[in-house]
């Protein structure tokens, strides 16, 4: 079973629901940190590394000698990754998609291939916990290629945990697809029910089944509820505004080993996913 865990908004406690959730299950479990541009979920789990590699991806390079500059490949290029200049032919790496398309439509084959490094990825493991995250390189604008490299490392068996990147756009598109359930995570505030309603929106148009997690709970802003009762979205989870979570999250400590109660809360989660998935797969 593959579980992504996502958010409509950065801060409302994603990684710390991931990560404890990996933790607590036991078994055969692999988390995966999608979050790419800033992963953290190795601080909470603190893995052994055993392999790090380099992830690039195929950027055009121009063959001078054999170029007439006819314009073709500018012409199909639709991120304007190469653009013609009277007889000088510009590539911007960065907002080439890899597409080979210009490779296709060149007359003269004067396209020729390097590869630019998109990031890195990392395994380790921990107490049992497989974990794998992916580290887009400073600069890079697209994280797509790099998550769906991180999501290829997915277990055959077993379970697979995916700390989703925040927000709804193409980076956690990437996270979420081929997901068998999608846990949200919000905040009972009028920013958090706002971008809530984006997330939910992305998830069902992906027709991926899901739930909810609140956190800081009790903070008094009641209409997160009402919305999820009105969108049928079950709540299987709330953890409340408490100090000595906050203080356990700020020493990177996971609630599960060391606060009391909190690894069955984090067991009865997974099993409430467990059977509103096999209730998707019967119906």
């Amino acid at each position: 079973m593959i579980i992504s865990v996502a958010s409509g908004k950065g801060g409302t406690g994603k990684t710390t629901v991931a990560t404890n959730l990996a933790a607590s299950v036991g078994g055969k479990v692999l988390l995966m940190d999608c979050d790419v541009e800033e992963p953290n979920a190795h601080l909470f789990l603190n893995p052994v590394f055993e392999s790090t590699r380099t992830v690039t991806t195929p950027v055009p390079e121009i063959d001078e000698e054999k170029c007439t500059r006819c314009g073709k490949c500018a012409e199909i290029c639709q991120f304007r990754a190469l653009v013609v200049l009277g007889q000088t032919v510009l590539s911007f790496e960065n907002l080439c998609h890899s597409c080979g398309g210009c490779e296709m439509v060149c007359p003269v084959k004067a396209i020729r291939w390097k590869e630019r490094g998109l990031g890195t990825i990392r395994k380790g493991r921990r107490n049992g916990l497989e974990f794998v995250d992916g580290q887009l390189r400073i600069g890079e604008a697209m994280s797509p290629p790099l998550i769906r490299e991180v999501r290829a490392q997915t277990a055959a068996e077993g379970l697979t945990i995916i700390d989703a990147p925040p927000g709804t756009s193409c980076p956690v598109i990437a996270a979420m697809k081929g997901a068998d359930f999608v846990l949200l995570v919000t905040e009972p505030t009028p920013f958090g029910l706002h971008d809530l309603k984006l997330a939910l929106g992305a998830v069902r148009m992906l027709g991926i089944p899901c739930g909810l997690v609140i956190n800081r709970s009790d903070i008094g802003y009641g209409k997160v509820k009402e919305y999820a009762r009105e969108e049928s979205l079950p709540v299987l989870m709330e953890i409340p505004f408490d100090r000595g979570i906050a203080e356990a999250y700020s020493r990177g400590e996971l609630l599960s080993e060391n606060m009391p109660g909190w690894k069955e809360k984090f067991m009865e989660l997974y099993r409430r996913i467990d059977s509103l998935v096999k209730r998707e797969k019967s119906s």
